[in-house]
């Protein structure tokens, strides 16, 4: 039952990549999906993220250096990501060409994709802890997890869609995303929970931030300055913010 759950709730990233396709990779439907993830992933970062992390690692870490502990998680994550950029193709963010503003896209996705997986795994184990000790805690978590996977699978999939241009494709993508937190349930179901210590978690989740934070600050941050209409940008942004709160306050 609670690995169900868990299977369902990464499948919500699937009906952002839906919706991406339905809109049939509108420009400005790719600007909102741009807009929206960043003050999804933002919102993710300072109000989950941040102080789940800080929270773990405090438990077992004393004052400052679990401070310390918490910078160098965050760096490590954003180094990860530097040095995926060798890995993934050539990009630039001075986008004068259609096919250079495909690949930017290209590159975003690829490196929002590591992050989403690392932190959809460690959501699943907690989701599935939750779920064996709370069955109506860990429904009402799932709710708010199910919610927040839509637009985060909205950016992923319309960065995808733009540059392959193929709808096998970015859903097997999405697919890929959407398992992640069920893998993570898994893990947790095979080790008994035993799995990940509260301090390993916390580290893995600081590493997570720092993914996050290059992500909004070098990647998607450099899109939205491109889009002319600001108020268009601002408001859509806050739209992501309130879509998170909400989710969280469930």
């Amino acid at each position: 039952m609670e690995l169900v759950i868990t299977l369902l709730v990464g499948l919500f990233t699937i009906i952002g990549t839906l919706l991406v396709i339905l809109s049939k990779n509108n420009k400005k439907f790719i600007d909102f999906s741009i807009c929206l993830a960043f003050g999804v992933m933002v919102t993710l970062g300072i109000l989950e993220l941040l102080p789940e992390s800080y929270e773990l690692i405090t438990e077992h870490i004393n004052k400052p250096y679990n401070i310390i502990m918490l910078l160098l998680c965050i760096i490590v994550g954003i180094a990860i990501l530097k040095t995926l950029d060798n890995f993934v193709p050539d990009h630039s963010h001075d986008h004068k060409h259609d096919k250079e503003h495909k690949l930017n896209l290209f590159h975003i996705g690829v490196i929002s994709s590591v992050a989403l997986i690392l932190h959809n795994i460690i959501e699943g184990i907690t989701l599935y802890s939750t779920l064996v000790m709370s069955l109506n805690s860990g429904i009402m978590m799932s709710l708010a997890i199910g919610i927040h996977n839509i637009p985060l699978g909205m950016v992923v999939a319309s960065t995808f869609y733009k540059k392959t241009n193929s709808k096998i494709k970015t859903i097997l993508i999405s697919v890929v995303i959407s398992l992640s937190t069920f893998i993570g349930g898994l893990m947790a179901y095979i080790c008994s929970g035993y799995v990940m210590s509260e301090l390993f978690e916390g580290i893995l989740l600081g590493i997570t931030l720092g993914m996050i934070i290059h992500i909004t600050c070098f990647e998607l941050l450099t899109q939205i300055k491109e889009i002319k209409n600001k108020k268009f940008s601002i408001g859509v942004i806050i739209l992501g913010i309130i879509v998170m709160l909400i989710s969280l306050a469930i």
